[in-house]
Order: C-alpha cells, then structure tokens, then sequence
C-alpha cells in the first residue's frame, strides 16, 4: 500500500475509484443531500468505511485492517441488496441501506456517479 505520512496517496485505488476521489465525495456530501438524514448517514458510513476510517463494515460489520479490497467492497454491495430487498425493513433503515448502496456502487464502479 502506498501510503505518504500515515495517509493513503489521492491516486492510491478505492475500488475503481481514487482515494482523492472518495475522499472529495466525503467532504462533500452534505452539499449533495440535504434530505434524508439516515440516507446521508448510510452514504458518510459507507464512504468512511472504504477510505479505512471506520473499522467495521456498515451493514455486514465485517472488520477490514485497512482500506477494504474491491472483493471485500463487493461482498458489502451484496449484503446491502438483500436488505434492501427485506420488505420489513423499516423505511428508515431502508433510506440507511440505500445510503450505503449508493456510495458503495460508486466506488466499485457500478454507477458512474455518486448521487
């Protein structure tokens, strides 16, 4: 891992993004969603994760010593789908999970851009 003083470098890959990138998304995300609140939080846990700021991940809790690999950011796309698609999640959680989705499929690059 190329790290310069304790963080990772911006070209350093998060996914198919950068970590310059995700790091940007995360500085800017209250600028983009001013509604829902437990979807913005879902989106900042997400983004946080992946940059290797929070130990565990935000659905599955899985614990990831550093910044998570493109498997591992794959398998949390995963988890979330089948939450999302538990219909007795509560529309809160829901919001949460569709947070966590969004930011994730960003940065494994199955959506071109974090909405």
């Amino acid at each position: 891992m190329s790290q310069v003083a304790g963080r990772m470098r911006p070209e350093q890959r998060i996914g198919v993004r950068t970590y310059g990138e995700v790091d940007s998304a995360l500085s800017g995300l209250v600028a983009r969603h001013p509604g829902s609140p437990q979807f913005s939080a879902g989106e900042a846990v997400a983004l946080e994760w992946a940059l290797g700021r929070v130990p565990r991940a935000p659905v599955t809790g899985v614990g990831a010593d550093d910044v998570p690999d493109l498997q591992l950011l794959t398998a949390e796309v995963d988890a979330t789908v089948v939450r999302l698609e538990d219909p007795t999640a509560p529309a809160g959680h829901r919001d949460y999970f569709q947070g966590v989705y969004g930011a994730l499929a960003w940065i494994c690059g199955l959506r071109g851009q974090l909405v």
